[in-house]
């Protein structure tokens, strides 16, 4: 255990450096996109604003944020999404038109649904949508954002759904 005179540098990561640069020599695996984004993602204040850490970073350490924002909601916004960008999407849209419109299809090739035009961009949204629904973390941080005012209002709305 460290003790308070200890004079050395307290270490950032659990493998040292020399490991690491080893590590540097071989190509990536394919979920290290994924592994880069998907957090669990914090949110500290700074003399620059809100800055955006993963888990286990810290701006006294001196690590570089992922993000530095002028508003703290926007940076748990960020938080929120960015698992969802590492990931595979959960939805395609097929470029032929059926008489229902355009074919919304899930991952494993099932129909999920039809859209009227063909909109990538509404695909994109669904895919963020669903990504926070299944991350308890990513869906505080996004109602976290949201703030008193909005989450009081919509637990109303639940609440007259389900109650």
């Amino acid at each position: 255990m460290r003790s308070q005179t200890d004079s050395t540098p307290a270490l950032s990561n659990a493998f040292s450096a020399q490991f690491l640069l080893l590590l540097d020599e071989r190509d990536e695996p394919a979920t290290s996109a994924e592994a880069d984004v998907c957090g669990p993602w914090k949110v500290e204040a700074g003399a620059e604003g809100y800055a955006l850490l993963r888990q286990g970073e810290s701006l006294a350490r001196g690590d570089r944020p992922s993000g530095l924002f002028a508003h703290r909601e926007t940076a748990l916004l960020a938080a929120a999404i960015l698992p969802a960008l590492g990931r595979d999407p959960f939805y395609r849209l097929q470029s032929e038109e059926t008489p229902n419109g355009f074919a919304l299809e899930r991952t494993h090739g099932e129909i999920a649904g039809h859209l009227e035009f063909y909109d990538p961009e509404a695909v994109s949204a669904l895919h963020l949508a669903e990504s926070l629904v299944r991350s308890p973390e990513s869906l505080a941080h996004l109602l976290e954002a949201a703030g008193r005012v909005a989450l009081d209002r919509a637990g109303k709305i639940v609440f007259e759904r389900v109650g």
